[in-house]
């Protein structure tokens, strides 16, 4: 393979992120540990000059073309993922300052697997054939594999990382196993190479519904999509609560990203196959995780649950199998990394002396004598059951759409109902905080970046539920890969 320069000026972005990580790694050891928060702000600063230099691309005469052999491709559809996560990054970040120093976890490393991850993600937003896309997937989760278990002192993490890593590993090669399988009946990897060869119907032979199920349900595990969400609670539970975030949103939007990819593009032509698969996993993750949610104790297990339930609905986008149901994911995604990390900023807020901010009894009360951040915390919560005026509103009202544009009404009733158990889980930590009394007096962890970070997702969850017209015509723009 020879690289031309216009290959090498496609990524960009991506090299100066992995070039960011690697640099960040020697700077770690010339400074010392009190000195450590000067690795987030350079982190930060590599992300807003990826995010620079993915604004420029924008304007580059090969933009849409495939680089690489036709391994990677620069397009609108990569470049609104690749500002998703930027931003989720950004955010994980800013929540991290006080956190590390509290949990003792203060290390340069943190901020560079959080690169690391990020570079995966945008590998796999730009993957044009199988194994570049599959490079990418491994490149983003190892890094958050190690991530999840940062805090060892704690049996969660442990424990959390433990089944995160065993069930990755055997959901990679089962998704490994699905591309090989694919190779073998199309005879290339490459993503349009896969789509012309499945134009055949001679093609449409039972190992490639085996294949389908294998990708699948690789797939499936990185979004956490029921049966294969096993791995969820325990792991965001366990994790540093900024990786809990962080891991909600970035990767899961990688994962939607390389699903639509893949299948909008690459398996086409097989829609009718693997569209009752995704299917069956939608409705299963949006009636599993929202009807169990009602029971968690533990608001971050409770999110856990709740974000198995948001996979369900994304998945029904993936499911319209139109340009519009693209267009639906690409808004839901981009949404729910500001309502998911704004309401895990409350969570990081709240961990300060004895309150540790997982419990949902320890917000009884928080409206009596803080009404600022409880009003924050109703604002997340009411987007993430989809009350309007908020941004998960209307985020899954243009999913609803593109199901009854396609002509699937019961999903879109469906979907609809189980919006309603869902509301009745977030609005019980409303009550808790607006009609009872508190137990005790409650302490803030009170710093610049979180309340940074919490003025973007508000602003984002806020003005993105009243004035959506913007983001839904990019991504409408951007959703042409079929």
């Amino acid at each position: 393979m020879i690289f031309t320069i216009k290959d090498l000026l496609s990524i960009i972005p991506e090299l100066i992120i992995a070039g960011s990580a690697c640099v960040l790694l020697l700077v770690d050891l010339l400074i010392s540990k009190e000195r450590k928060a000067c690795m987030a702000v350079l982190s930060i600063l590599s992300v807003i000059a990826a995010g620079v230099a993915s604004y420029w691309l924008l304007g580059a005469d090969f933009m849409g073309a495939k680089s690489f052999a036709g391994m990677f491709e620069l397009d609108g559809f990569s470049t609104f993922f690749k500002f998703v996560f930027y931003t989720a990054t950004v955010l994980s970040i800013l929540l991290s300052f006080h956190y590390v120093k509290e949990e003792d976890i203060n290390l340069g490393e943190y901020y560079v697997l959080m690169l690391f991850s990020l570079s995966g993600m945008m590998v796999l937003a730009s993957g044009a054939d199988l194994l570049s896309i599959y490079v990418g997937l491994e490149l983003m989760s190892l890094p958050i594999y190690v991530l999840a278990g940062f805090l060892q002192n704690d049996v969660r993490s442990n424990e959390g990382a433990m089944k995160y890593v065993i069930l990755g590993a055997f959901s990679s090669g089962i998704l490994l196993y699905g591309i090989s399988m694919v190779y073998g009946l199309t005879g290339t990897t490459e993503l349009s190479g896969v789509a012309a060869a499945l134009s055949d119907s001679s093609v449409h032979v039972p190992a490639l519904s085996i294949a389908i199920v294998m990708m699948v349900a690789g797939f499936a595990f990185k979004v956490a999509g029921v049966p294969f969400h096993m791995w969820a609670p325990d792991a965001y539970e366990g994790a540093p609560t900024p990786i809990t975030g962080f891991m909600s949103a970035g990767p899961k939007a990688a994962a939607f990203a390389v699903m639509l990819r893949v299948f909008m593009e690459g398996l086409q032509p097989a829609y009718e196959q693997w569209m009752v698969m995704v299917g069956v996993v939608a409705v299963a993750s949006m009636a599993y995780g929202n009807f169990v949610a009602i029971s968690q104790k533990n608001i971050k297990r409770m999110l856990a649950y709740s974000s198995i339930g948001h996979a369900g609905y994304a998945l029904l986008g993936v499911m319209a199998g139109t340009e519009e149901g693209i267009a639906s994911v690409m808004f839901y995604m981009a949404v729910y990394v500001f309502m998911n990390l704004g309401a895990f900023g409350i969570i990081i807020m709240m961990r300060k002396g004895g309150q540790r901010g997982e419990l949902i009894e320890e917000y009884t009360g928080l409206a009596r004598s803080h009404r600022g951040v409880a009003l924050l915390m109703l604002i997340f919560l009411f987007s993430l059951a989809g009350i309007p005026p908020t941004a998960g509103f209307m985020g899954k009202f243009y999913i609803f759409m593109a199901l009854i544009h396609r002509g699937m009404v019961g999903l879109a009733i469906f979907a609809v109902l189980m919006s309603a158990v869902a509301a009745y889980f977030y609005i019980r930590i409303v009550m808790l905080m607006y009609m009872r009394e508190p137990a005790g007096e409650f302490e803030f962890a009170r710093s610049k970046g979180i309340y940074y970070a919490l003025f973007i997702t508000t602003v984002g969850t806020v003005l993105l539920g009243i004035c959506p017209g913007y983001l839904v015509k990019l991504a409408e723009m951007a959703s042409v890969i079929m």
